[in-house]
């Protein structure tokens, strides 16, 4: 067995997310202090959902994650919520900045994801159909 998996209850699972969403309209937001306040308001929300980080860059008009996380989640409404809580607490503290967005929304309504592991498609597929040679 893989040594990169954890252990739950009865269950085993390796689990990790590429997840990328924008900016509305691509509007570069993100620069100066408002980088690193949107940088802690993910991390902030990430641990309340017990999604662990692997790696995180905020562009000026886009976030990327690479996250681990747990079978139970439902990843739609993890991204939801990170969308929601950033663009809530990023709008207290920087109110300056939805006048710069038309209609006053932060996030584009859309995300991209993509699960990643480290055995390619070939290899799983590979190891299923050459599970009744052995």
């Amino acid at each position: 067995m893989p040594e990169d998996v954890t252990h739950g209850r009865g269950y085993v699972y390796s689990l990790q997310y590429h997840i990328v969403w924008v900016t509305k309209y691509r509007k570069p937001i993100f620069v100066g202090g408002i980088e690193s306040d949107i940088r802690s308001y993910l991390l902030e929300t990430l641990k309340s959902l017990d999604m662990t980080v692997i790696a995180m860059e905020v562009m000026p008009d886009h976030i990327h994650l690479l996250v681990d996380c747990k079978p139970q989640l439902k990843l739609s409404d993890a991204i939801k919520i990170l969308k929601g809580n950033t663009a809530r607490w990023l709008f207290l503290k920087h109110p300056e900045i939805k006048s710069q967005l038309w209609g006053g929304h932060l996030w584009n309504p859309s995300y991209f994801v993509a699960t990643v592991s480290d055995r390619t498609l070939e290899q799983v597929e590979k190891y299923i159909n050459g599970q009744k040679m052995r």
